[in-house]
């Protein structure tokens, strides 16, 4: 069964970058600030979520499984 994580961005740390909507547009659009937001950690796989995470350069974004509540990143 594939996990079903729970996705968040650190708006006090986003700066605006895009790698995360580069890596998984169907997640992660910008705000009117320019920062990320989450519009649906499910419209990816996991892999594509946990990669956008582990390429923002501020780890910005928190990632959990929505099954367990283990931390998966970072």
């Amino acid at each position: 069964m594939q996990d079903v994580l729970k996705v968040w961005v650190d708006h006090t740390r986003c700066v605006g970058n895009g790698f995360c909507v580069m890596t998984s547009e169907k997640v992660f659009v910008h705000n009117e600030d320019r920062q990320s937001e989450v519009i649906d950690p499910g419209a990816d796989t996991p892999e594509k979520v946990l990669e956008a995470a582990r390429n923002c350069p501020v780890s910005a974004i928190q990632v959990e499984s929505a099954i367990t509540g283990a931390r998966l990143y970072p």
